[in-house]
């Protein structure tokens, strides 16, 4: 069975066919460090982590760009424009850059917990500054933007009469250009006033005169749109067309459909072959939001400092919860489901370890064939359910419905000569392949003083950051639930604060 993958610009299944035989050119939007990750961030980049696993386990030579955008000139909607890296660097006393560097770290630091395999080019928005006025440039002579006291907007009317622009978000292009500016339906900044059409999006932005980050540029001091920064990025990496790019749902519009625009007329050609996106996380039936409470940072997660929350969370536990689910499913996030994933992981994982444990039996033929035939067709749908549009939950599915025939195996329920010596291997070698290598999943037990030190380390300076705040509801039950796990801290007279496992 060939790999089949969902087009979000056709919206239907298609049969993957990669533009080069045997190399695939994936890129997939990363995260703006302008301040801490949280849940939402954890599903594209482990969703597309797996797809990056499958991908090289179908012996596709891969090279994934996932890039950090560090411009700090983003908004959000509905919200007056900001500069969020120059904003939170005034708060936090920091060099917008020293900001970055911080958040760009933590984001590592989580991914890396995650165990999601590092991407092959990391490449940043203010590092293809040039890159980026070029396309503009471009794209200017080309009669598809213009400039207005130092900014410069895509006309996206102009693009729409020759283009299916609307196309992978679904927008009706009249609607788009009769909306007005409170819609802010380009995301854009400052200046709607200058723009011909709401709907037209910004290239370049002059910079005010308290703006730090700015560039200078043939039409002045300023910085890049949001939009052009990706499309830069992945035509210097990819080239003028390239197989896969993924992101959230969130991104369809306006962020993918302007990266199309912009891309198609640069390079004479649509700059994507399949589009994938993953649908968003919502928390106890509610979009996350700060309106709402219910942000939940990832070293919350881990910490279980959130008050939405009751225990800490292994970052293994939240990557199984997010595999449970397909990847363009809706998924509702709550401590509960949560809870419930903590169990089901840790019962598949003891029949992994047992499974590992099975000794093979002495006679190649089953003596019960009707069950050997089971297992084997259990484990043949691994690879057919990832190849349709990669379905992680129903893999998970047969991986528990082969955990009952091992575990009894193991007890002696069931005879290890019941199944063939060849399927006990072909169990052993698919359950290491899909739920190791693939899912990339690893053992929550048993973690030693040396795993634990970075993680302690990140929890106690939360603990004291709370503690300079006069925060003490949060600075004490961090103490309270690391005792609760047989973690004794203890505060010293010098101020540090010390650990031990009791």
């Amino acid at each position: 069975m060939s790999l089949s993958i969902y087009n979000s610009y056709s919206r239907k299944k298609e049969v993957f066919a990669s533009i080069t035989p045997g190399h695939v050119g994936m890129y997939v939007c990363g995260p703006t460090v302008s301040g801490e990750s949280h849940l939402g961030h954890a599903r594209p980049y482990i969703s597309f982590d797996v797809v990056y696993r499958f991908l090289q386990a179908k012996n596709y030579k891969v090279r994934y760009v996932r890039n950090i955008t560090d411009a700090g000139h983003f908004e959000e909607e509905g919200r007056e424009a900001e500069d969020k890296v120059s904003t939170k660097a005034q708060l936090e006393k920091l060099e917008p850059m020293e900001l970055v560097q911080k958040y760009t770290n933590l984001f590592h630091w989580a991914m890396k917990e995650f165990n999601c395999i590092e991407p092959s080019i990391e490449p940043t928005a203010t590092g293809h500054i040039v890159e980026q006025i070029v396309m503009i440039e471009d794209i200017i002579a080309k009669g598809y933007a213009y400039v207005v006291n130092g900014s410069v907007y895509f006309d996206v009317k102009k693009y729409a009469a020759h283009h299916d622009y609307g196309k992978l978000s679904g927008r009706v292009i009249d609607e788009l250009l009769e909306a007005n500016n409170r819609t802010q339906v380009s995301r854009d900044l400052e200046g709607q006033d200058e723009k011909r059409d709401a709907a037209d999006f910004a290239l370049w932005k002059a910079a005010p005169p308290e703006h730090i980050m700015r560039w200078k540029s043939p039409w002045g001091e300023g910085f890049p749109g949001w939009h052009i920064e990706c499309s830069a990025m992945a035509t210097k990496y990819l080239g003028t067309s390239f197989d896969i790019h993924g992101g959230g749902m969130d991104l369809q519009f306006p962020h993918h459909e302007s990266e199309i625009a912009q891309s198609t007329i640069c390079n004479h050609t649509s700059p994507v072959k399949y589009w994938m996106h993953n649908n968003m996380i919502t928390i106890n039936g509610r979009k996350m939001g700060k309106s709402y409470n219910n942000v939940i940072k990832l070293t919350e997660l881990f910490s279980g400092t959130h008050p939405l929350l009751s225990q800490p969370f292994h970052p293994m536990t939240v990557r199984f919860f997010i595999l449970q689910s397909h990847y363009r499913s809706p998924l509702d996030f709550s401590n509960d489901a949560l809870i419930a994933s903590e169990k089901a992981f840790k019962r598949l994982w003891e029949a992994y370890e047992n499974l590992k444990k099975l000794v093979p039996g002495s006679n190649e033929n089953a003596s019960d064939k009707e069950l050997d035939e089971k297992v084997t067709q259990w484990l043949h749908q691994f690879e057919e359910f990832m190849d349709d549009d990669i379905s992680t939950p129903k893999v998970i599915a047969n991986m528990f419905e082969l955990a009952p025939v091992i575990n009894s195996i193991k007890d002696g329920l069931i005879k290890i000569d019941a199944i063939k010596v060849s399927t006990l291997q072909l169990m052993k070698e698919r359950f290491t392949t899909f739920l190791e290598n693939i899912f990339g999943l690893k053992s929550i037990d048993g973690a030693t003083n040396e795993v634990l030190q970075p993680v302690m380390e990140l929890l106690l300076e939360i603990r004291k950051e709370a503690k300079s705040k006069k925060d003490f509801a949060t600075s004490d039950k961090i103490r309270n639930q690391l005792t609760a796990m047989g973690i004794v801290i203890k505060d010293e007279k010098d101020g540090n604060t010390s650990w031990n496992i009791a």
